[in-house]
């Protein structure tokens, strides 16, 4: 059990040894929970974002049939088609 002392200013030091062990660095946001005998602390951790274009290109759907062209999109090429 570790005892800390609150600052004129409100603030608390928490040791060198829980900071490191916690791998709490400057700027880490900490949770402050009031409880019925008193307060905890809970760390923030944030979810690291990732950057989805590099994945780009890793799945590939399997071939099915034969290739498309650009003209099987064109609607007046769909629609001449439908008549013949």
């Amino acid at each position: 059990m570790t005892t800390v002392v609150v600052s004129c200013k409100g603030q608390i030091q928490l040791p060198a040894a829980l900071r490191r062990r916690l791998g709490l660095g400057t700027g880490t946001q900490l949770e402050l929970l009031e409880e019925g005998d008193g307060l905890r602390l809970r760390v923030v951790r944030a979810e690291p974002s990732v950057d989805l274009t590099g994945l780009a290109g890793l799945v590939t759907a399997p071939s099915r049939g034969v290739p498309r062209r650009l003209e099987d999109f064109d609607p007046a090429t769909l629609t001449a088609r439908k008549r013949s």
